[in-house]
């Protein structure tokens, strides 16, 4: 993999986790915690959500041969999960295909929101899951796999470090320009998922290219 693979990975990575449209949610399900609980809540999720994405980038294709499901058909399905998702972003909505808000009322109660559902499957959701998988297909060896997961890390400290600094951002930004990014992301969810829709039924019905 080249460098650009490896910057555009980095955007259809952000641009399916969403760091920016989940901020809300985060501030909402933190909003009873102090400083310090919030920093251990946002490590924990953040450390988990790396380990998710690079899991599915050795293991996908592994998961995906134990139920004879070829990578073609899986980025035609992976597409159109991920054009769902980008779609719902942009109206600025959190789609529930990543979760409900039922889901987000259990994990207050059990006040254990880190792993369940901030790191799964908010950040780490299916969208972004099947970007991994369908990324990893495309390296070549164990040293792209490894430059895909720093690549992972890279993004995971980044949430990790903007969302240490939620509060600030969220009144920085605002409602609106929070809006604004998450419409902004979900156009480009919405065009990575179309190419990964094309790919996959071009390899299925070679007569459509």
């Amino acid at each position: 993999m080249s460098l650009s693979d490896y910057i555009n990975g980095f955007v259809a990575l952000f641009a399916t986790s969403n760091p920016i449209g989940n901020l809300p949610i985060y501030i909402g399900l933190t909003a009873n915690k102090t400083k310090k609980q919030r920093q251990q809540t946002i490590r924990t999720a953040s450390i988990a959500f790396a380990i998710i994405l690079i899991v599915s980038c050795f293991m996908g294709k592994a998961i995906l041969s134990a139920f004879c499901i070829s990578i073609a058909s899986f980025r035609g399905a992976g597409g159109f999960l991920i054009f769902i998702v980008g779609f719902h972003m942009l109206q600025a909505k959190t789609s529930e295909v990543k979760h409900t808000s039922e889901e987000n009322e259990e994990a207050q109660a059990a006040n254990s929101i880190a792993i369940v559902p901030l790191a799964l499957p908010l950040l780490a959701g299916p969208g972004t899951i099947s970007s991994v998988i369908v990324l990893a297909h495309k390296t070549q060896s164990l040293t792209d796999k490894l430059g895909l997961s720093v690549v992972i890390i890279l993004l995971g400290s980044l949430i990790c470090i903007s969302y240490s600094f939620a509060p600030v951002i969220g009144k920085m930004l605002g409602k609106t320009g929070m809006n604004i990014v998450t419409r902004l992301m979900g156009l480009v969810t919405m065009a990575m998922a179309v190419e990964f829709m094309a790919n996959g039924l071009g390899t299925l019905f070679p007569g459509w290219r």
